[in-house]
């Protein structure tokens, strides 16, 4: 969307009708007046900065798209979006690295808003082994790579399961963000195949497993996701850490025996 062409009050409305909100609803939690919401929608007054952002708190909208709507009127982005790389983020990579590092012998990768990798630990090529090469590389999709018939799916045991969970959750982010690129990833793995129907045959469990097969083993998983509190910058706001853990005694021996042996010949 061209920043020139925005029509910010329009664009406040559609995202108060994404949040299911009023404008009464939203002028009673943003402690303005219906009326000059109303005003401010259908672009008879220009918000000011701090409306703006005051808003858009309310609305919870990313802050991506806050610094579009502060552009789009005229405004310097409130948010800074640096990479990793850079040296105000320094402090920030190296906890990444040593929370995933941590994490082994168990898998953990580091993704971004679009679900790319942004950094994996060792653990993470026993999941990916067997992909096509061209799914490895750079930057690496972790969800296409879950899911696409040449990636982890033919691996996957539950792959029916984990799909309809990976979808809805990637559903539920298009809905909160917006994204157009997200949108267009959700289109994209709903092509790939389902894996047949799914029955639900541990209705009981707390968590959704993965199972993934490793020769002769079935391995065994549950996953936590790590966000950053309060975040000041984009890239910070959009980063998070997977984490993977054996939901089973067969599968925590598995991953600390391969990380045994990937220790013992980085000795030799």
């Amino acid at each position: 969307m061209t920043f020139g062409t925005m029509d910010v009050g329009t664009e406040l409305k559609r995202w108060r009708e994404r949040r299911r909100l009023t404008q009464l609803g939203l002028s009673t939690a943003a402690g303005v007046s219906t009326r000059h919401l109303s005003f401010i929608e259908t672009g008879r007054s220009k918000p000011s900065r701090d409306m703006i952002l005051h808003l858009s708190d309310c609305l919870d909208v990313p802050l991506r798209q806050q610094n579009t709507l502060l552009l789009a009127s005229g405004h310097a982005p409130e948010y800074s979006q640096k990479s990793l790389a850079e040296a105000p983020m320094s402090a920030v990579s190296e906890t990444i690295d040593r929370i995933i590092d941590a994490h082994d012998p168990y898998p953990a990768v580091v993704v971004d808003q679009q679900w790319e990798m942004v950094a994996g630990n060792q653990a993470v090529g026993i999941l990916t082994e067997g992909a096509a090469a061209f799914l490895l590389e750079p930057p690496v999709n972790v969800l296409r790579l879950s899911l696409h018939p040449e990636g982890m799916a033919p691996r996957i045991v539950n792959l029916a399961q984990w799909r309809t969970h990976l979808l809805a959750r990637l559903a539920r982010e298009v809905e909160v963000s917006a994204d157009a690129q997200l949108s267009s990833l959700l289109d994209e793995l709903r092509t790939y195949p389902s894996g047949g129907d799914w029955h639900d045959d541990h209705a009981n469990s707390l968590l959704v497993p993965l199972r993934v097969r490793a020769g002769d083993t079935e391995l065994a998983m549950f996953s936590t996701t790590t966000v950053f509190g309060t975040p000041r910058d984009v890239t910070l706001a959009e980063i998070a850490i997977e984490s993977f853990y054996p939901s089973d005694k067969q599968t925590a021996d598995y991953f600390r025996s391969a990380a045994e042996v990937t220790e013992t010949s980085c000795r030799t």
